[in-house]
């Protein structure tokens, strides 16, 4: 016997028409792509996303057509998504940081018709363009003033909206349509195609709004600084329509004086991205004398959180900070940090151990830890295992690609990640597979190395990697990033490091470098590091 519910199919427009009619006058507020400010309602965005879905259709777009994104966070990004997917398309985002041949291959892969883009992105489009036959058209997201003098042949974003009707009746189709393409960008070869559904859409957007989970409410205004080419931003887009959040886009203001400005003008009270950015905004904050006297919490993805990021936010912000852990595979949310109902909050010292680790799986993401061959292992916090996930907004096989070995025969998705899984419902990374080394047949954790180097006061950055050893196999090398005019003492950062670590995992060798190399998600780029060290000689490291 089957339940007596209505069969109504969940879809992106509904969302979009939900935050218009229930949360009408809640702001979207950018910092536009020339540093000029824009300012309007949820109302407003819906009437605009109906223009673009309107003129869409009348250019021919239909069900199943890729329409590429290279472009900030900002309202015509945020009209885009809606729009496109509203009709059947896919928005593809891409992102810009890569390398020009890296974003014609994903074209070219994702054989786009559309792609919209930012002025600042001009010069790259430029370059792209007559590689990528598939795009039928380019369009710059400006008005007609503010295009530039292209060799491409470009239209401008307002003059392809301007004329289209502002009222559109919604197509209801299978809430298992396709909606969003987004390609990983830890990969080694090909990057792979991760293609959102509807359903996995709104069901990850339900669980972000969780108050355990991501949170934010109709009076909460959202920070996205995680990057829209970059997993939907964290679903931060649809969440806060469906509760009716403000959202603050801060376009290609992305450094700790605009971003600073942003959280007290708009009063920010959540925010989320990756830890350089609250590096960058923590800086600024102390170099200032200021404070962040709106923010509620600060959600931190992407990478690992540092343990000295943690303890400045909470101690000297008065921030509390949430780590979450998540994929592209996985739309991304897996799992966040909350306190486990035993946990002294009173106590700060006894609840820093469980907010450095990886959070606790959310509803929806179901987890197991495998060896080598493939067999169970232990939910016991001790025990470390390869980390597979599943779930409804978990990806089930690559868009347009073949090689699907990542996902098992039993209906898991390999991660990549080695974790330990807690009773207690946390779940601990403790490497990257292809960042762990091995050094004598045992496993070397990167990422502890890393935080526990992080914790000197004078370091702002650590990269740790495995450079070959002839009787080793391999051991640990540490790249370190310096706070700006300092220069740390090695010995006091070997101290830090066996204060938290195993003794035979120090590394063998320490060296300076002014800057490492970050992505456009903001994590370190390890595989450049491994090239340019990969002749070090650490028999000799002087």
């Amino acid at each position: 016997m089957q339940g007596l519910m209505m069969k109504h199919e969940l879809m992106i427009s509904d969302l979009i028409e939900h935050a218009a009619n229930v949360h009408r006058d809640r702001e979207i507020y950018t910092l536009n792509t020339d540093m000029s400010e824009h300012r309007y309602t949820w109302a407003d965005c819906a009437v605009r996303v109906r223009k673009l879905a309107n003129a869409l259709l009348s250019a021919g777009v239909k069900k199943g057509d890729r329409v590429a994104t290279i472009a900030w966070n900002n309202y015509r990004h945020i009209e885009i998504y809606y729009a496109v997917s509203s009709i059947g398309a896919i928005v593809h985002t891409i992102n810009p940081r890569l390398k020009p041949e890296q974003i014609i291959w994903m074209i070219n892969h994702a054989q786009d018709s559309y792609m919209m883009f930012d002025t600042t992105f001009g010069p790259l489009i430029e370059g792209v363009s007559a590689h990528c036959p598939s795009v039928k058209t380019w369009i710059c997201m400006t008005d007609k003033a503010g295009l530039p003098d292209y060799k491409t042949d470009v239209q401008d974003y307002e003059s392809f909206i301007k004329e289209a009707s502002e009222t559109i009746k919604w197509e209801r189709f299978d809430e298992n349509t396709a909606s969003a393409l987004c390609y990983t960008s830890g990969t080694t070869g090909d990057p792979k195609g991760v293609l959102y559904s509807h359903r996995s859409t709104i069901l990850h957007a339900m669980m972000g709004c969780s108050y355990d989970s991501i949170g934010g409410g109709s009076g909460d205004s959202i920070l996205a600084v995680v990057p829209m080419f970059h997993v939907c931003a964290w679903g931060l887009v649809y969440s806060a329509a469906m509760v009716g959040a403000k959202l603050v886009m801060p376009g290609p203001g992305l450094d700790g004086a605009n971003l600073t400005k942003m959280i007290n003008q708009e009063e920010v009270s959540l925010m989320a991205g990756v830890p350089t950015i609250w590096l960058a905004i923590y800086n600024h904050v102390k170099e200032t004398g200021g404070g962040l006297p709106t923010v509620k919490k600060a959600l931190v993805g992407g990478s690992a959180l540092p343990e000295s990021l943690l303890r400045a936010y909470e101690l000297e912000l008065g921030i509390p900070m949430q780590q979450g852990w998540g994929m592209t595979e996985t739309s991304p949310l897996g799992s966040t940090y909350c306190p486990h109902p035993e946990t002294d909050l009173d106590d700060y010292e006894s609840t820093v151990a469980d907010k450095l680790k990886a959070g606790r799986r959310v509803y929806g993401v179901d987890m197991r830890i495998v060896d080598d061959e493939g067999n169970e292992l232990p939910q016991d916090g001790k025990t470390d295992g390869h980390l597979h996930v599943r779930g409804p907004w978990v990806s089930s096989a690559y868009f347009g690609d073949d090689d699907n070995d990542a996902f098992t025969d039993d209906g898991w998705f390999a991660t990549g990640d080695v974790a330990a899984l807690h009773p207690t419902g946390f779940m601990e990374i403790t490497d990257r597979s292809k960042d762990v080394i091995k050094s004598g047949g045992e496993w070397v954790s990167s990422i502890e190395v890393e935080n526990a180097a992080a914790d000197h006061p004078e370091v702002a950055m650590a990269a740790c990697i495995g450079l070959p050893h002839e009787k080793w196999q391999e051991r640990p090398f540490l790249i370190v990033q310096p706070m700006p005019g300092k220069t740390p003492d090695k010995d006091e950062i070997i101290k830090c490091i066996t204060a938290k670590c195993a003794k035979w995992w120090v590394p063998d060798a320490i060296v300076f470098q002014d800057t490492l190399p970050i992505g456009a998600t903001g994590k370190i780029l390890k595989r450049e590091l491994k090239v340019k060290y990969k002749e070090f000689d650490l028999t000799n490291p002087s």
